[in-house]
Parts: structure tokens; C-alpha cells; sequence
């Protein structure tokens, strides 16, 4: 028998130590949470602050940060293949049977998002049908298959329950409720997307959703492509010269409501080389200012973009006539506002999904030379 030379002897336990820290480590790190018996993962989640995913053999773990307080977690999903028993030993969570069939949607942006993943067909009812333009829903309410369950903030839960909803997708509030909702025992899926501060974090919330219809492939090809032109589109600004200020909104009741400077609107605006006047305004939200503050600020600004909706398209003398210190904006002045009708646009449905419609939009307000011959989705020139 051939005697093992010392150095050969230690190598093998060199090799052996090794391979015993490696089976260590792997049983540490891809152990099991909660009875699972294979490896765990985050989904990387490329801008999205608000939702988190863990995959594990026998289910899927969804957490949904509070927007309101980032210690705290709004809500724990644990979605389940609806076609296997439930595991015995699953973590604290709502538990969600995937794919969800028979949905009740409070939220017109929402069934956008199912329509783009080709689930719109599992919604039965919807909260406020009058301001949903998808053409699905719009058909199944006249054919009777999708249920009219009257206003999201007091939905009718009897027709809830005789249309046999599964669960219900909608928006969170801070500090509300969803009122006798909650006491039908469905699962309420929160989603928090309109409280992201960023439009790539807002749009790849397409992703949350479809996860409860196992549609994630079909939501990474769509986000993909939205990413994908929002930056070619903000490189392409990214290279100008001068930067033109900008005002938005204008006053409701006393109050003007401004995009803070780490807002949404915020952001799309730097991207589409402008210089938004209360980027300084701390905050990712909106903050009501007084008319005169706003006044004081942007003056100046070189051009005023407007939201409304309305049977007719705003021009000048109908802007004077709703508040007449308006007239007193350089940018009515010079005749550089710009406006958006949303009655008459899907800017609400399209805008959380394809942030870079709008932000094209903007390129040709602020940077027109960029895009020769480009017809805006959105926003068009005020006229006299």
C-alpha cells in the first residue's frame, strides 16, 4: 500500500475543510423559511421601492413596504398554486390561491395593467365603470358580465358576494380602510404603485400585479420595453444645452398643489432637460401653496403645462376667466402653455405604465428640434 506523503495528507484536508464550510454555507443560505426545503430569492426589483418577492418551492412571498412609514410592511402576500393544497406550515400572510380568477378592480390604472397582461377578462366588477376606458371592462359591463359595484369608497359588498369575487385589487390610503370589504374574509391586494417617487419605480408595478395571475414573464417583456424607451428617450435630452423652467398645475379652490422636487412629475421634467421651478421644495409628493407663493416663485417660468378634464379644450380667455391673476405667468404672456385633457386622453390609464409617452410628450414641449415631426399623445399648445 502506497504511504501518503504529509503534503499530499494535508491537501486532502485543506479539500475536505473546504468542501465542509461550502455544504455550510449552502444549508445557511439557501435553506428553507417557514418548512420549505429549497432555496429562497429576492426578485431584483430594478426601481420599485415599494414591493418586495421571495420565491419558495411551494409558494411565493409578496411583501408591500408602508409608503407611509418605510419600517413597516403595509401587507404580506403568500400566493399559492390554486391548483395544490396549501402547505402546512406557510409564514403569517394573506393567503392568495394564483392564478386569482373572478377580480373586483376599484381602480381604472389598474385594469389597464390587467388588459396589458391579457387578464382583463378575470375582472366580474368594478368601482366607478363611467372613468374606465378599457374596451374589455367598457364590454363586459354592457354585456352584463362585469358588475357595476358603484364607488370605491363604498363599493357594494352584496353584489360582491353574489357575483362570487375571489379577491379585490386596490389602492391603499394612509390611515383608511376598505370599510364592510374587509369583512368578506377576500383577500384585498394592495397596490401601492401611485406612491412610487420615480416613473420607472411606478411602471414596473406591472410586475406585482402579475404575479398574482402568473403572468411575470409577460410583465418583464412589457416593463423591458418601457425602461427601455424611457431611457433612450431621457439620453436624448440628456445632451442639451439650455434647460427652459417650468410650471405645472394650476390652483384648486385655495390651494395650488406643486409636485415637490423628488416627486413623479419631478423627475420627468429633469429628464426631459427642464428646470422644474420648486425642484428645491423638499418632499416626493405635492405641497398646496398659496396663488401668491406660486406667483412669487414662477413668475418667470418659461412655460405652464396644465391638467383637466373637460367637454371642451381650455384656451386663454377661458384660463382668465376661471382666475383672472393667472394672466399675470410670463408663460401666458408669451403663449407658452400647454395642456392635457384628460377627459379626452388616456393620460391616467397609459401614463403609470408608459412613463415614456409622457415623457416624450415633454421632450418635444421643452426640446422640439429633438423630435422633428413628432405628434404628442398627450399635451397640445393652448390656443387663443
Amino acid at each position: 500500500m502506497k504511504k501518503i506523503r504529509p503534503s499530499m495528507m494535508h491537501m486532502k484536508q485543506h479539500v475536505v475543510y473546504i468542501l465542509l464550510l461550502l455544504s455550510i454555507f449552502t444549508s445557511c443560505s439557501s435553506g428553507s423559511k417557514k418548512g420549505g426545503v429549497a432555496a429562497s430569492y429576492s426578485d431584483t426589483i430594478r426601481y420599485a421601492a415599494g414591493f418586495t418577492v421571495k420565491h419558495y418551492p411551494s409558494y411565493r412571498e409578496v411583501e408591500v413596504r408602508d409608503p407611509w412609514d418605510s419600517s413597516k410592511i403595509l401587507q404580506r402576500y403568500i400566493l399559492v398554486d390554486r391548483t395544490k393544497d396549501i402547505p402546512s406550515d406557510l409564514p403569517q400572510g394573506v393567503v392568495v390561491r394564483v392564478p386569482v380568477k373572478r377580480l373586483a378592480v376599484y381602480s381604472s390604472v389598474h385594469c389597464s395593467m390587467l388588459e396589458q397582461l391579457q387578464v382583463a377578462n378575470e375582472v366580474v366588477g368594478v368601482c366607478e365603470p363611467r372613468y374606465i376606458d378599457s374596451p374589455i371592462i367598457q364590454k363586459g359591463i354592457q354585456a352584463g358580465t362585469v358588475a357595476d359595484l358603484g364607488e370605491a369608497t363604498s363599493p357594494n359588498v352584496e353584489k360582491m358576494i353574489d357575483i362570487n369575487v375571489e379577491a379585490i385589487l386596490v389602492s391603499p390610503f394612509e390611515n383608511a380602510g376598505y370599510g364592510p370589504a374587509e369583512k368578506l374574509g377576500l383577500p384585498i391586494i394592495e397596490c401601492a404603485d401611485y406612491m412610487e417617487a420615480t416613473p420607472l419605480g411606478r411602471a414596473e408595478w406591472i410586475r406585482f400585479v402579475a404575479l398574482f395571475f402568473e403572468k411575470e414573464e409577460a410583465a418583464q417583456r412589457i416593463f423591458n420595453d418601457t425602461e427601455k424607451a424611457y431611457l433612450d428617450i431621457k439620453q436624448l435630452a440628456a445632451g442639451v444645452t439650455s434647460r427652459p423652467t417650468v410650471l405645472s398645475e394650476k390652483k384648486f379652490g385655495a390651494s395650488w398643489f406643486v409636485p415637490c422636487g423628488d416627486s413623479y412629475m419631478a423627475t420627468l421634467y429633469a429628464d426631459a432637460g427642464a428646470d422644474y421651478m420648486f425642484a428645491d421644495l423638499p418632499g416626493s409628493g405635492s405641497k398646496p401653496l398659496s396663488f401668491e407663493t406660486v406667483l412669487d416663485k414662477a413668475m418667470h417660468a418659461d412655460y405652464w403645462l396644465i391638467k383637466f378634464n373637460l367637454a371642451d379644450d381650455m384656451n386663454y380667455q377661458a384660463l382668465q376667466t376661471e382666475y383672472k391673476p393667472y394672466a399675470s405667468f410670463d408663460a401666458f404672456k408669451n403663449k407658452k402653455i400647454y395642456y392635457t385633457n384628460t377627459g379626452k386622453v388616456p393620460y391616467y390609464e397609459e401614463v403609470p405604465m408608459h412613463p415614456d409617452y409622457l415623457l416624450k410628450d415633454l421632450v418635444w414641449i421643452f426640446h422640439p428640434e429633438l423630435l422633428p415631426g413628432y405628434k404628442p399623445r398627450y399635451f397640445s399648445r393652448m390656443m387663443d
